[in-house]
């Protein structure tokens, strides 16, 4: 009988050894981590961020040293918690929601308890560290901006959140990632990889030095640097002329689709969202809600195209066949339709032909014009088909598949939008008339309406939109950004639409803002500005808008400017491309009466006034 219950303890002894290691082995096998072995302490060791350059070879963005007090929850004892936080300049209330929050993440991996620390702190705190146990400083790079300029289009860095933590197993509770603009749109290439080292501790915890000497240690990679194709002394003269207004300017080349400037106004110093005040002053950026600096205006604001659309409208029609470049049409101060329907015009009136129509901007000519558009096909749906077809075709109601993380779409109507807003069947041309004069239901962002503009001046195609230009050193060949887009439209259309434009500073309405010796081709706009207050539509200033191109010989920009609130589009925004263009072919300014003028005048007054407070109004 005892034989029994010997032989019966040691089986099932057995047995229970032998399912634990098939569990262990086979049901829940080992990790392969060393951090799952708790004498092994992680180190990491961060790369510093690649610097960022412009096209010319100016450094935008460098690192200049941080450091971050670091804690790992199991390793703390009892410490003096009042002088611990006196020391770091948090207060105890702080303190226990960073230990919790580090807890949460991890009892036995470092995160970052306080961050970015001075020199100056680093040095009074390094002297009592060993008083803290669980707690050692760790030197990191933060982001030195070197450019007071172009905070929209660099962005920031920042902690990683819980969102970032759960997507990209990447990054560890307090590290840094791009946020906004090029630091979040090439985060993979500006980050590099991070180091890390292992360090074996005894049971009293207690270092010993590299674990297995050192052969699972890695060194850091830095990032890449990168250039940009952006022009920072054109971002910064950009940035000065639209000081106290609201609005943006995009600048392009037209030969490769760089991106020249990328201005939004109001805008913020880059400088502002690095250090310990980063928080603090995101915090003031965001919540200003009248000025919205944060809000980037050249890719997010959407705005009726004005005037300038009607180049576009000029092309369909010539490409349609219902109009020719001797067409003419008879203004009286304003197109009649429909039985109550009056269009204002500003032209002088008389008789247009297409060249003469394009110059003075003349309503009636474009109204003409796009109703024997959507008139030449059975119904007019079909013809709104036909309409939409050419009018996407230059990157409108599309987000351009530029290279940066964030963009609006646009609108284009078609005719499933009016279906829905008026019924099959049950509306006409001149339900949609406004569209002919950019003022329907159209509406476009500023890197579209620059992007339209290149298309102009190459005659028909255009080139993705990008910002990159090389990456440690090496040109971007990307084929997104070196294969030419083409319109539906035949090239030798633009020939027309150009020589209207380039008439627009010979003739029209921006013969004023000539510069000598430099051929530009251009259009003004004025776009209505409409919002609705307690469901009744009102009627605000107007945005005053301008595109040009110039050399028209040989284009070697192509520009778009909004400026909201400008009433029309000769008055600011006009003025701002021509020194625009000047400043970007010369690098001087001849015309310092217009660059006085814009540097001088401020529409702060107007954005004062009641309902003007907004960032951005759209036609509805």
């Amino acid at each position: 009988m005892r034989k029994l219950l010997l032989s019966s303890i040691i089986v099932v002894i057995a047995v229970t050894y032998v399912g634990r290691l098939s569990y262990l082995q086979v049901i829940n096998p080992p990790t392969g981590n060393i951090l799952d072995d708790t004498a092994i302490k992680a180190v990491y060791d961060y790369s510093e961020r690649g610097h960022i350059y412009d096209r010319n070879g100016v450094l935008l963005v460098a690192n200049q040293p941080a450091y971050d007090v670091m804690v790992i929850p199991r390793e703390v004892k009892a410490l003096d918690t009042l002088e611990f936080c006196r020391l770091l300049g948090i207060s105890k209330d702080d303190f226990i929601k960073k230990y919790e929050r580090a807890y949460k993440y991890s009892t036995r991996l470092p995160s970052v308890f306080v961050p970015q620390l001075s020199k100056k702190e680093y040095a009074t705190l390094q002297e009592k560290m060993r008083k803290y146990q669980g707690f050692y400083i760790q030197k990191r790079s933060l982001r030195d901006y070197l450019t007071r300029n172009g905070g929209n289009i660099l962005g920031y860095i920042s902690e990683v959140n819980e969102f970032d933590l759960k997507n990209n197993p990447y990054y560890s509770l307090g590290e840094l990632i791009g946020r906004q603009g090029v630091e979040k749109q090439y985060e993979d290439i500006l980050r590099g990889q991070k180091g890390v080292k292992f360090i074996q501790k005894d049971r009293f915890n207690r270092e010993l030095g590299a674990y297995k000497n050192g052969m699972y240690d890695t060194l850091p990679q830095p990032g890449k640097e990168i250039t940009l194709t952006i022009d920072i002394a054109l971002q910064d003269y950009g940035e000065a002329l639209m000081q106290n207004k609201r609005g943006g300017i995009v600048a392009l080349d037209p030969k490769s689709g760089e991106i020249l400037a990328l201005v939004s106004a109001p805008t913020y110093d880059p400088s502002l969202l690095v250090g310990r005040q980063r928080s603090r002053n995101y915090t003031r950026l965001y919540y200003d809600s009248i000025a919205k600096p944060l809000y980037d205006r050249g890719l997010l604001a959407m705005y009726p195209p004005g005037s300038p659309f009607k180049v576009i409208n000029a092309l369909i029609g010539l490409q349609e066949g219902v109009i020719t470049p001797q067409t003419g049409f008879t203004c009286y101060h304003g197109y009649r339709y429909g039985r109550n329907s009056f269009m204002g015009c500003h032209c002088p009136g008389g008789t247009s032909k297409l060249n003469r129509g394009l110059y003075n901007s003349c309503n009636t000519y474009f109204a003409n014009t796009y109703r024997r558009i959507i008139e030449k096909y059975p119904s007019a749906a079909e013809g709104m088909a036909v309409w939409e077809k050419h009018v996407k075709s230059f990157g409108l109601g599309n987000y351009l598949g530029y290279d940066l993380p964030i963009g609006k779409a646009g609108k284009v109507p078609g005719p499933d939008y009016y279906d829905k807003v008026y019924g099959k069947k049950r509306w006409f041309a001149t339900n949609t008339l406004s569209n002919a004069i950019g003022q329907g239901e159209v509406l476009t962002t500023p890197i579209q309406l620059a992007n339209i503009t290149a298309t102009i001046a190459n005659r028909g195609h255009f080139y993705t939109p990008h910002i990159i230009k090389a990456v440690n050193g090496k040109p971007v060949e990307d084929e997104k950004y070196t294969r030419a887009k083409k319109t539906t439209i035949a090239p030798e259309h633009f020939d027309h639409a150009v020589q209207g434009m380039y008439d627009v500073y010979n003739y029209g309405t921006a013969a004023h803002l000539k510069v000598k010796d430099i051929t530009i081709a251009g259009k003004t706009g004025t776009a209505e500005n409409f919002t609705r207050i307690d469901g009744e539509r009102v009627q605000l200033t107007d945005h005053s808008i301008f595109v040009a191109f110039a050399p028209v010989e040989n284009p070697q920009i192509a520009i778009a400017v909004f400026v909201e609130n400008g009433y029309w589009g000769s008055r600011y925004a006009g003025p701002i491309a021509s020194l625009m263009i000047e400043k970007y072919l010369r690098g001087t300014i001849t015309r310092t009466d217009l660059e006085q003028r814009m540097l001088e005048k401020s529409l702060e007054e107007e954005y004062a006034k009641p309902l003007s407070g907004q960032p951005f109004t759209i036609n509805e």
